[in-house]
């Protein structure tokens, strides 16, 4: 049945549209239907479980490879309300998602993110809460989280030297976060894994500390091959080096690369007889690195990004505001047949996504 409404195609973030009802193809607007009321699946067979969502755009580090001037401007009065989680997390919930992420931004900027921890526990059919984080105060937050129900969180370190975490973050604070991060292990359930981004000139040194950190911890530390967007281009062809180098030395070293859990994100890890803790590659340049994808993603706004590297994204906002579960259920799966099978950045084509701080990487 053609429909007048229309998911607005080649929307910017900041532009996103009033109206969210039917998929554009060439020049003809249809609506797209899935054939399940139960699962989102895309057109590749893909099974969608996974919702990252950025409660914040706003961010106190300066690192190199996002953000070198820091976050520009004020921070957006217009971010998702806990009513307006609440509503998207039960219509994700009634498509099969088991799994949510907070990110941002940075977002322990929310004072109300413990609430929103519940509020994912709280969910029916949701089963773990993750956050990605810079670690910033992680100590003052720490004991709310755990109280909140927190599952999973991921840190962000990509230097275990204090002069090179300085230089990349911005932010001078690596002891402490090192301490915080100890604390977490000792006094609390939380899983946790580190990333870093994979950058030339500290690779092997970053490769040698991580070692010896996850020695006798029960961390996964994470190498995130560096990815080009607009903003970063100078420093992406100065500083980007294939994960194949720590690959290679891991296998020569012992290590065996370990089976993907099936609501896990596209690391693969490595483990080690001798060691505690693990290392896990992202790879996105490598060839089949999409194939497996089980992700969508919502900004802080309220528009959804299919691929984080998509050129468009499309608002479900309206449905958010006026608590619609079943307009949102029926909008998110007409959004599956065209969900892209992969991104473009072997084409230096990043979409949208002129910073990797709008929709939490």
């Amino acid at each position: 049945m053609k429909n007048s409404l229309l998911f607005q195609p080649a929307q910017p973030a900041h532009q996103a549209t009033d109206c969210f009802d039917t998929v554009f193809y060439g020049n003809e607007f249809t609506l797209a239907t899935s054939n399940s009321t139960e699962k989102l699946t895309d057109n590749f067979q893909r099974k969608l479980t996974y919702l990252r969502l950025s409660i914040t755009d706003f961010c106190n580090f300066r690192c190199n490879y996002c953000l070198p001037n820091g976050y520009q401007g004020k921070r957006p009065n217009n971010e998702l309300t806990q009513q307006e989680i609440a509503t998207l997390l039960a219509g994700f919930a009634a498509l099969s998602t088991t799994k949510v992420r907070l990110t941002g931004g940075e977002p322990s900027i929310r004072h109300d993110l413990p609430d929103l921890i519940r509020l994912i526990k709280n969910t029916e059919g949701i089963k773990t809460a993750c956050i990605s984080s810079n670690g910033y105060k992680l100590g003052k937050h720490l004991s709310a989280w755990h109280d909140a129900g927190l599952d999973k969180l991921n840190l962000s370190i990509d230097s275990f030297n204090p002069t090179t975490f300085h230089k990349i973050t911005g932010y001078d604070g690596l002891p402490a976060l090192l301490r915080d991060i100890d604390k977490l292990l000792y006094s609390t359930s939380i899983t946790l894994k580190l990333n870093g981004i994979l950058m030339a000139h500290t690779a092997y040194d970053n490769l040698m500390a991580a070692l010896d950190f996850v020695k006798d911890r029960p961390i996964t530390y994470r190498f995130i091959e560096f990815m080009q967007t607009s903003d970063n281009s100078q420093l992406f062809f100065a500083e980007h080096t294939s994960s194949q180098h720590i690959k290679t030395y891991l296998i020569k070293h012992g290590w065996r690369a370990q089976m993907r859990a099936t609501d896990g994100g596209p690391a693969t890890e490595y483990s080690h007889p001798d060691y505690v803790g693990k290392i896990g590659l992202i790879e996105p340049y490598s060839p089949k690195f999409c194939d497996h994808c089980n992700r969508l993603r919502v900004s802080s706004q309220g528009q959804v990004h299919l691929c984080l590297f998509d050129r468009q994204n499309y608002d479900i906002r309206p449905y958010l505001t006026q608590g619609d579960t079943q307009g949102l259920i029926q909008a998110l799966q007409a959004l599956m047949p065209i969900k892209p099978e992969h991104h473009h950045l072997h084409s230096a084509d990043s979409g949208m996504m002129y910073n990797l701080s709008l929709v939490g990487g």
